[in-house]
């Protein structure tokens, strides 16, 4: 892509000159040379030959001037869009870069808290500890310790408690180890993912280097099947964004109705019964039916 682009460069810059030079040429033409050879050879410039000849001479000039400043502008619109899609590209690749660290600051605090849960559990292997456990069921309010290592374990639920058992410490511990195990499967299953997304890019990247290089050093971005593309999802997008103007016209219509009309409102909540809540729709009908039947009776009655 480097090269590519300071072959881009180089190239412009040599036609900028080659421009610049020529303008040089013609103006001096124009203001030095052209008065005194118009006024030494007035007469032969009414022949018709010389004439011709002038003329030609001319539009050939015109020609190339004017080819000049088309391939000029070729390449700035390419120069252009090649820095664009450079530009996104890099963008995109520091999101990625800065997700990459988010990751890497998620496994370093993972393992820190990791480490605290590998020392705390060392300390509750400790004989003192597991006798002081053994030997009383409820914690003591002095036994400072096991008050904080409790606190600490139950951040998530504040549980006001008369007394701290040693079931409850066992209880929110295997919580912990529970979690603890859980936040370790989902970051493993989180770095695959982000290796596999790095890898797709990277396979992305080098599609579009091969589609846009096409195997050379020079950026073609005038690709015909890409602009037909371009062309197909345009008009595809016209086609998306007519038919939701159709779609919120008639919405609009049919609240206009519904507001006016009341029937047409009570068919609609019927429909919605019908879809949502068949079990209700349902009590309406057998109770309509039962009393189409009782008023039935007092008729025959």
């Amino acid at each position: 892509m480097a090269v590519g682009k300071e072959n881009l460069d180089a190239k412009i810059s040599s036609l900028d000159s080659e421009s610049l030079k020529l303008e040089e040429q013609i103006t001096h033409i124009k203001n030095k040379n052209l008065p005194a050879v118009v006024k030494e050879n007035a007469q032969l410039l009414n022949m018709p030959v010389v004439k011709g000849d002038f003329d030609l001479q001319i539009a050939k000039q015109d020609c190339y001037t004017a080819r000049q400043e088309l391939v000029l502008n070729h390449l700035i619109k390419q120069k252009a869009s090649f820095e664009l899609v450079q530009l996104s590209y890099e963008i995109e690749l520091r999101k990625h870069w800065n997700t990459y660290h988010q990751f890497e600051k998620l496994v370093q605090e993972l393992s820190q808290n990791n480490l605290m849960l590998s020392q705390r559990l060392e300390m509750l292997k400790d004989p003192s500890v597991s006798q002081q456990t053994n030997s009383r069921n409820t914690i003591g309010t002095k036994d400072y310790s096991t008050q904080r290592l409790y606190q600490l374990l139950e951040r998530e639920n504040r549980r006001k408690e008369l007394f701290i058992t040693c079931r409850n410490l066992e209880e929110v511990a295997e919580k912990l180890k529970q979690d603890v195990s859980l936040v370790q499967d989902q970051l493993t299953e989180s770095a695959q993912e982000h290796f596999l997304f790095l890898s797709t890019l990277n396979n992305d990247v080098d599609v579009l280097c091969d589609a846009l290089y096409q195997g050379g050093n020079q950026l073609l971005l005038s690709d015909q099947d890409i602009t037909q593309q371009f062309h197909q999802v345009e008009s595809q997008l016209n086609k998306l964004n007519t038919l939701l103007t159709d779609i919120l016209a008639d919405v609009k219509t049919k609240r206009k109705i519904l507001a006016t009309n009341r029937l047409h409102k009570m068919e609609r909540e019927l429909y919605v019964h019908f879809f949502k809540n068949g079990e209700y729709l349902k009590n309406i009908v057998e109770n309509l039916e039962n009393e189409s039947k009782i008023m039935a009776d007092h008729l025959k009655d």
